[in-house]
């Protein structure tokens, strides 16, 4: 079975075992050894994988990393685990650094048992990266990410190779993350520029406004003429009857409900969140995002009148999200310290569904 294939078999069986999964060890059985297991390690060699590897630090004598796996007689990855659902702080990858230092390790991985966060040494030699080179989020796997994902296996491993890679994915993913927020939410700096290369005249506050909305929307537009190409040309190919999305007019007048919806990482990690909680009650294809200006809704069979919960992600450093209880569908909004957070509602979002379904039969045996 291919490295993929396997790890969709596990992502599946997270979101089945995901909330029965209760402390961190049960996280290792569950999830973390079986991640390993893929990729090719024998979890129960000592001379492979090392459960509770000793890395002492300083004065402090006994510190223990989760695993430790060896190659050549040498440490070569560390891997920290924190119980499933648990936030992957900084204060945890802070624990992964100090053993990190003090190994010979060039390779950190911290991990919830649903996301792993990879670390090296790329800026500093024997002191590891603030930020990780990698994250996969088996949840939301994808197929780049696996092809990532399997220069770690056994039977793939160089560490040249790998350290190589690791330098252009992590400056790739800072980029990309600067890029997704200048088009969200376009910064003084980077208005300036694109103003002072189209507009000969002053750069007053009132045109430096009217230029934050036209660089949000000449993004959107130009994201969206580019997909319709590579649709297109995929189409061409495949000598298939090509159809050809049309655009929307361009108009003076700037229509503030129309400009700047942008689906974030965050959005897509929590609807695919909330399919993993309500599988088990309902066919995923029937679980749809619509996302609007305001909040992401995610919605059952795209009914507007079937609300399932919204996601209030626009703030990244401050989210919330609201779930419909009982028959009224009351709003109940709830802060959120991070995206996992949606799971402590999961009785709520299956709650919500169960009742659309009951009226929906209650309807059909009506009839």
């Amino acid at each position: 079975m291919d490295l993929i294939d396997q790890m969709k078999v596990l992502s599946s069986k997270l979101s089945k075992e995901v909330e029965m999964i209760k402390t961190e060890e049960a996280t290792k059985n569950a999830f973390v050894m079986p991640f390993l297991a893929a990729l090719g390690y024998n979890v129960f060699d000592p001379s492979e994988v090392v459960p509770e590897f000793t890395a002492d630090v300083g004065l402090k004598k006994g510190e223990k990393v989760d695993y430790a796996i060896f190659k050549d007689g040498e440490p070569t990855i560390l891997i920290e685990c924190k119980q499933c659902g648990t936030d992957l702080e900084e204060k945890h990858a802070s624990q992964l650094y100090r053993y990190f230092s003090v190994t010979k390790a060039r390779f950190g991985i911290l991990t919830n048992g649903m996301i792993y966060r990879f670390f090296s040494d790329i800026e500093e030699p024997n002191k590891m990266d603030n930020k990780p080179f990698l994250e996969i989020n088996l949840v939301d796997l994808r197929e780049t990410q696996i092809e990532e994902l399997k220069r770690f296996s056994k039977s793939s491993f160089n560490l040249d190779e790998i350290l190589t890679a690791a330098t252009e994915l992590k400056y790739t993913r800072e980029i990309k993350k600067i890029l997704a927020e200048q088009i969200q939410n376009p910064s003084e700096e980077f208005i300036k520029l694109i103003a002072t290369q189209v507009y000969g005249g002053r750069l007053t506050a009132t045109v430096k406004q009217q230029f934050n909305e036209l660089v949000k929307r000449a993004f959107m537009q130009f994201m969206n003429e580019w997909l319709n190409e590579r649709l297109k040309s995929a189409m061409v190919e495949e000598k298939a009857p090509i159809v050809v999305v049309a655009q929307p007019p361009v108009v003076e007048e700037v229509v503030p409900e129309k400009i700047g919806i942008v689906t974030t990482e965050q959005e897509i990690e929590g609807f695919h969140i909330v399919k993993s909680i309500v599988r088990t009650v309902v066919d995923l294809n029937r679980v749809v995002m619509r996302d609007t200006l305001s909040y992401c809704g995610i919605l059952l069979d795209d009914n507007s009148r079937k609300p399932i919960c919204r996601l209030y992600f626009n703030n990244p450093k401050s989210l919330s999200l609201v779930v419909f209880v009982g028959e009224e569908r009351k709003e109940a909004k709830f802060p959120i310290e991070s995206v996992d957070g949606i799971y402590q509602y999961a009785e709520q979002l299956t709650a919500i569904i169960a009742m659309y379904e009951s009226k929906s039969k209650k309807l059909e045996k009506a009839e």
